[in-house]
C-alpha cells in the first residue's frame, strides 16, 4: 500500500467507526479492513520494537471489528446500543446504568511527535506546557506548574491540529477521547448535557487523559441562537467541565480543542482557568514540506529529475493537505498511462509542477492575517 498516511489511516478508521455505529455493516468492514492494512503498513515504519507492537495491535483489533461487521452482515444484525444508541433511550437510563462508553470512542495513539512533520516550535510549546509537567509531577508541584487544564489549537484548515493533539497524546502514553459536537449534541446518544457530564466523568476515570473535541466552537460559539435550549444547557455545561475537571480528578488531564475559526469561539471558554493556552499551529515550513514530500511521494515511483528541494520552495503557502493533494494528483498520471501502455510509468518533476501550477491555495494571506491578529489580542 503506496503513500501510507496517518491522515490516510485516520480517516478509513473513522468512517469505518461511523459506519458500524449506524448499521452500515458492508461499508464499515471495507473501511476498516483498510485501516487495519494502513496500520500495518505504519507498523513497519515504527521506531522500536514496542512502538511497532503497539501498532500490529491496533491493527489486529480492527481486523476483528471487520471480521464482526462481516458477521452482522450475514445476519442481518441492528446495530447495538454500543454502536447507535436508542432513539428511546431516556434521560434517566442514561444517567443510570449507561456510560460514555456508548457513544465515546477512546484509544492509546501510536503516534509520536518524530511521525509529525515540522512544527518543532509548536512542539516545544506543548512540551513546556503540557509534557514536561505530566513527565516530572515532583519537580512541577514544587514548582507550582500546574499538569494538565485546556489548550486550543487553532490556525489554518489542513495543518494538522488533529495529528498534533494525537501525538501529544501518544508522548504521554494519554486515554485519548476524540469527540466531535455532533457525537454530544446527536439526539440519539440523549440529552447533550448529560453527554457533556458522561465525557468529563469518562476522562476522570482514566490515569491520563485527553479530550479533544475538532471544531469547538460548533459547541461554543461566540453568537450562538437564543432560541436553542439545547445551547443554552450546553454551554454552560461544558465550561463548568471545564474549569473543574482537572481539579476533581485522581489525576491530571488535558481538555484540548481545535479549530480553524477561532473568532467564532464565545469570550468565556478563552478565560482563565479554561483554555489557558493558545498554540497557533501554521502553515509548513520548507523544512516540513520536504518531510511530507519523502512521505507522499516516497513509497510511489518518482523519476530521477524529481529535485525535492526545489519542489519544497515551490510549495510555500500550501497547507498539508494540499500537498497531499498535490503528491495524490501528480500520481494519477503515470498510473493512467502505466494502464493505457502496459509499461510502469514514474511520476517526473513536469508533472508536478503542473499540479503545483495549478493546485489552489486552501489558506489565504488574508486569512492568515486574520489568525494574526486574533492570536495577539487572544494572548
Amino acid at each position: 500500500m503506496a503513500g501510507v498516511t496517518w491522515d490516510g489511516f485516520e480517516r478509513y478508521r473513522q468512517r469505518g467507526l461511523d459506519a458500524r455505529r449506524a448499521g452500515q455493516w458492508d461499508s464499515a468492514r471495507i473501511y476498516l479492513l483498510e485501516a487495519a492494512r494502513a496500520m500495518l503498513e505504519l507498523s513497519k515504519e515504527a521506531q522500536g520494537e514496542e512502538l511497532r507492537q503497539g501498532r500490529r495491535q491496533m491493527s489486529a483489533k480492527l481486523l476483528d471489528l471487520a471480521r464482526d461487521c462481516q458477521n452482522a452482515g450475514k445476519d442481518n444484525r441492528q446495530p447495538r446500543s454500543a454502536d447507535v444508541p436508542s432513539r428511546r433511550q431516556t434521560s434517566a437510563e442514561a444517567e443510570g446504568s449507561s456510560s460514555a462508553d456508548q457513544w465515546v470512542v477512546k484509544e492509546k495513539p501510536f503516534i509520536r511527535f518524530a511521525d509529525v512533520a515540522g512544527l518543532d516550535e509548536v512542539k516545544e510549546d506543548i512540551r513546556l506546557k503540557m509534557i514536561y509537567p505530566f513527565a516530572h509531577p515532583d519537580l512541577a508541584e514544587r514548582f507550582g506548574i500546574r499538569s494538565g487544564g485546556g489548550v486550543l489549537l487553532y490556525g489554518p484548515p489542513g495543518t494538522g491540529k488533529t495529528m498534533m493533539a494525537k501525538a501529544t497524546a501518544g508522548e504521554i502514553d494519554a486515554t485519548f477521547f476524540r469527540i466531535s459536537p455532533a457525537d454530544i449534541l446527536s439526539k440519539w446518544v440523549g440529552e447533550a448535557e448529560q453527554n457533556v457530564k458522561k465525557l468529563f466523568d469518562a476522562a476522570c476515570s482514566e490515569k491520563r487523559a485527553i479530550i479533544f473535541i475538532d471544531e469547538i466552537e460548533a459547541l461554543v460559539p461566540a453568537r450562538r441562537d437564543d432560541g436553542s435550549s439545547v445551547m443554552q444547557r450546553v454551554v454552560p455545561q461544558i465550561l463548568q467541565g471545564m474549569e473543574g475537571f482537572d481539579k476533581k480528578a485522581a489525576h491530571p488531564l488535558l481538555f484540548m480543542g481545535a479549530t480553524n475559526v477561532p473568532w467564532q469561539l464565545d469570550p468565556a471558554v478563552l478565560r482563565p482557568g479554561r483554555f489557558d493556552d493558545k498554540v497557533y499551529i501554521p502553515l509548513p515550513d520548507k523544512t516540513a514540506r520536504r518531510k511530507m514530500l519523502d512521505i507522499y511521494l516516497g513509497k510511489r515511483p518518482v523519476a530521477v529529475d524529481v529535485d525535492m528541494e526545489r519542489l519544497a520552495e515551490g510549495l510555500d503557502g500550501f497547507s498539508g493537505a494540499d500537498i497531499q493533494y498535490i503528491c495524490d494528483r501528480a500520481a494519477t498520471i503515470p498510473f493512467l498511462e502505466s494502464v493505457a501502455s502496459g509499461a510502469e510509468g514514474r511520476i517526473d518533476m513536469k508533472m508536478l509542477e503542473e499540479v503545483v501550477a495549478t493546485a489552489p491555495r486552501t489558506v489565504t494571506p488574508e486569512m492568515l492575517r486574520r489568525y494574526e491578529e486574533w492570536g495577539r489580542r487572544a494572548q
